[in-house]
């Protein structure tokens, strides 16, 4: 007897008999709002009929959730077509693969990877909430949407906001720049971002079946996806598919260039074993081996080779913010953050157990990225702060110099553009490990609302649920309105170099004007370049 394919209207018809005859002795005993969802949702959108599952989102608010709606598809190496079955049901209850990567920690993976995931405690096209679109971060290489940590139920269980989430490619399959050595290939170095656009172009034209606004589309993205979100704020193509933008410990001052995107092509190349002139066998080989060849040593910088968008002169044809703030970009308000300790995220504390004051400059040189003497940046920090210890200047130092400088950068040409910027510094700490201090990542799980999520060290006390309130409420308003000003906070003025004014997210959230102001003047010294670029 022949199987009805999956998304036949059948088959997901007695999926949900099925679950919902399980489930019936114990509907009883849920609460309310766990009742209302336990159906199956079906929404009516240009690009098919997708039917969803129901989540609660918190105590009071039902959240519908529709994961691993496919956006699109592509072959390797070429830019993305967009996916549609207009009328046909498609089951939207299981996540989509994730891009092939280095790590197993998140599965499971496939080059076929381009889906998306929608929240909604509202899935009616009259809602009209405004959208907030998350890219994940693992800077150009790794990551994935599906962590706990990115899961939006709780953030569109507040009932004010559509939540949509997004995989793309990565490394190799997403940047991997083949322009240069074969000309099939003219987005390759860009593909990754061209993903993001599709997947923007697939929101504008069917959120509001699921009870969005498609006029009011913010991006939000933590570290690689506060920089690809920095990218998108220079691409002509992604113009209008967005209307604000906050960063999350993410920049993206300048695009790689062609040339060392060309010599990482070749290392990588090199690692394959794949000749230059003659790519059919990057195109035969299993991904799996494309991924072994992701271990190939970077000739630009130290480690593994990296990847990065490619100022390649069709999609991207000037740096994000360099020389300045770019033109097109400049009418999008946008949010900029990071945190305070943001290298006690990737550098772990017992690695510095054994620094002293004579191996601290030769330990702090790698980690600064830029060509600067380190006896000299301890020598200073030694004489502004003399009661830190060699560990306290190593974290603040790399933080300032390496993770920190380009959010200044980008603030600071926007501000000169008189375009709308707010600024903010998330002060509060690890509540599990005190020694990470307010560390990269910390914030993700105060403005998605997943304090308890596996991977969160925020804790569930009321000090974390009033720094989550703090930020989830400023980025609900930025959502709504363009501006992240709420009652619930201080007001927190737009950026200017007279002021400089930064939002302190904390227990006890604050303005502050200038905040690290010596750090922020000591690297100001040193040209910068966005390292890997």
């Amino acid at each position: 007897m022949a199987h009805a394919p999956e998304n036949h209207p059948a088959v997901i018809d007695r999926r949900a008999l099925i679950g919902g005859a399980a489930a019936g002795a114990t509907l009883a005993l849920l609460p309310r709002s766990a009742r209302a969802i336990a159906a199956a949702k079906r929404v009516t959108a240009p690009a098919g009929i997708f039917v969803g599952e129901g989540q609660v989102g918190n105590v009071s608010t039902p959240v519908w959730s529709f994961r691993g709606i496919r956006y699109a598809t592509a072959e390797r190496f070429r830019a993305p077509r967009p996916y549609a079955t207009p009328g046909k049901h498609r089951d939207a209850t299981a996540f989509g693969p994730v891009c092939p990567q280095t790590g197993n920690a998140y599965a499971p993976q496939s080059e076929d990877c381009l889906y998306l995931n929608v929240w909604t405690a509202n899935p009616e096209p009259r809602a009209k909430l405004p959208v907030m679109l998350y890219i994940h971060g693992g800077a150009y290489s790794g990551g994935s949407v599906t962590d706990p940590l990115n899961d939006g139920a709780t953030l569109a269980g507040r009932g004010d906001v559509v939540v949509v989430t997004v995989n793309h490619r990565l490394n190799a399959f997403g940047y991997l720049y083949l322009a240069r050595l074969d000309p099939r290939f003219p987005d390759s170095g860009n593909a990754g971002q061209l993903d993001l656009i599709c997947a923007l172009r697939w929101v504008r034209d069917n959120i509001a079946a699921f009870g969005g606004d498609p006029g009011r589309i913010m991006l939000f993205g933590q570290s690689g996806g506060g920089a690809k979100i920095a990218t998108l704020t220079g691409m002509p193509a992604a113009t209008g598919l967005f209307h604000r933008a906050a960063t999350m410990s993410g920049q993206q001052v300048t695009a790689q260039g062609p040339l060392h995107a060309t010599e990482r092509t070749r290392a990588f190349l090199d690692a394959v074993g794949v000749k230059p002139g003659a790519l059919q066998p990057l195109l035969d080989m299993p991904a799996e081996r494309l991924v072994e060849g992701l271990h190939a040593r970077d000739p630009v910088m130290a480690g593994a080779v990296s990847f990065a968008p490619v100022l390649d002169m069709t999609w991207l044809v000037r740096h994000p913010f360099w020389p300045d703030a770019n033109p097109i970009g400049r009418s999008i308000p946008i949010i900029l953050g990071n945190t305070h300790d943001e290298t006690r995220g990737f550098i772990a504390p017992e690695t510095t157990k054994t620094l002293t004051w004579d191996t601290l400059p030769d330990r702090l040189a790698p980690e600064l990225r830029i060509d600067v003497l380190p006896e000299w940046v301890v020598g200073e920090y030694r004489t502004q702060f003399p009661d830190w210890s060699s560990s306290d200047v190593f974290y603040a130092a790399s933080t300032a110099g390496r993770s920190w400088r380009g959010q200044v950068i980008e603030a600071e040409e926007r501000a000169r553009a008189g375009a709308p910027a707010w600024v903010y510094q998330v002060d509060f700490t690890s509540r599990t490990d005190p020694r990470r201090g307010a560390f990269h990542t910390i914030d993700i799980p105060l403005v998605f609302g997943t304090l308890g999520a596996t991977g969160s060290q925020a804790g569930t006390g009321p000090d974390a649920r009033a720094a989550s309130d703090a930020m989830q409420d400023s980025f609900v308003a930025f959502a709504r309105t363009g501006d992240p000003n709420h009652a619930g906070l201080p007001a927190w003025p737009r950026y200017d170099l007279a002021t400089r004014a930064t939002m302190v997210f904390d227990a006890n959230s604050r303005v502050e004007n200038d905040p690290r102001r010596w750090q922020r003047e000591l690297f100001a010294r040193i040209p910068y370049i966005q390292p890997g670029t």
